[in-house]
């Protein structure tokens, strides 16, 4: 068995060795040593024959992944695909089947009628868990190289002074899009960073994202997009066959026009022009028609008309004394946050 572990700190990744004992997991290497680390702070983001992800979620960027065969004693440890196996484990497969589907009727019957009703239902607590599981559910593919970091949280911080919560991400993905989780976490894929001219369209989408998650749009277009099931399964553990359908979930027309609405007056106050997004708007149909292999696009997940692109450049009329979004080193520092992270790995798309 190999172990490889990031700490969440630092982007150097140890190759420790890895024993366990009743008191927890314990890492070492050469003069390190972390542990013990109890059971209960672990869990597993991500499993198959060969590999096993596991996080902390006190933790964040914390992980350790195990390759080839992991000892039984140590298998027999760790946890299992997190809240929803160690109760199954604790119920039983078959009354946690008849349990989950009593309620699923249940949840069904109300949530296709009013997915909107649903997902404003749905407590903020958990919706962050299951939007911290769908970030830790990228792994290596997260993006931290230190200079793009602090470009990403210095624009963020620009156009959402004050929402403490907003955690934005980047993921070494090649798709043009951008994606609110649940919870307020936002993901950002590279492609677009590659795509966008200027650090002034990128805020542009992400102050759009940023109204999604305000208006809690998002369990709302899962729900509308595949069905209340899939919000049931990603609190129930099967957060990476859901993932591909949160992207590509068709926002509401009504939802888009209020996350425009609310991305032109975040553009006002942090004094960055909305110009240059509805220039993106335009580009991305050429873009997307050029690269039709990029599944999950934006213009799937977000459709564009032209009162869309005409609202953004009606604001921009309106605009006296606009700044950039970022200074150029910053934005090279931001486009270059996958690049120049050694720690990230890239793959073709898997969601």
């Amino acid at each position: 068995m190999q172990a490889r572990h990031y700490d969440g700190v630092t982007a150097r990744p140890r190759e420790p060795h890895v024993r366990a004992d009743d008191a927890g997991l314990w890492l070492s290497d050469g003069d390190w040593t972390e542990g013990p680390i109890p059971w209960a702070l672990l869990a597993t983001r991500d499993r198959n024959r060969t590999r096993w992800l596991l996080g902390r979620p006190d933790r964040p960027g914390w992980r350790l992944t195990l390759e080839g065969d992991v000892p039984a004693d140590l298998a027999a440890r760790l946890p299992k695909n997190g809240q929803y196996g160690r109760w199954i484990d604790a119920v039983g497969l078959w009354k946690a089947a008849a349990a989950c589907a009593i309620v699923a009727v249940g949840v069904v019957a109300i949530g296709l009628a009013a997915p909107a009703w649903v997902a404003r239902a749905v407590p903020m607590a958990w919706e962050r868990r299951l939007g911290d599981a769908m970030v830790g559910d990228f792994g290596t593919r997260l993006c931290r190289a230190p200079a793009g970091r602090a470009a990403l949280d210095g624009l963020v911080r620009r156009l959402s002074p004050d929402t403490d919560d907003l955690q934005v991400s980047v993921t070494a993905v090649p798709v043009v899009n951008a994606a609110a989780l649940p919870g307020g976490r936002i993901v950002i894929f590279e492609k677009l960073l590659t795509e966008a001219r200027s650090a002034d369209e990128v805020a542009g989408v992400l102050a759009h994202e940023i109204g999604h998650v305000h208006n809690r749009d998002v369990l709302a277009a899962m729900a509308r997009q595949a069905g209340i099931g899939v919000v049931l399964a990603s609190f129930t553990g099967d957060v990476g066959n859901t993932l591909g359908t949160l992207i590509a979930a068709r926002y509401s027309r009504e939802a888009e026009s209020a996350a425009d609405a609310y991305a032109i007056l975040t553009l006002g106050r942090a004094r960055i022009s909305p110009l240059p997004t509805a220039r993106f708007f335009a580009r991305l149909a050429t873009i997307e028609d050029r690269m039709p292999q990029l599944a999950f696009g934006y213009l799937s997940s977000h459709p564009l008309s032209t009162e869309r692109r005409r609202r953004f450049e009606r604001a921009a009329a309106t605009h006296r004394d606009d700044r950039p979004a970022l200074t150029a080193a910053e934005w090279t520092a931001l486009r270059r946050i996958c690049t120049d992270d050694p720690a990230v790995e890239r793959s073709e798309l898997a969601f």
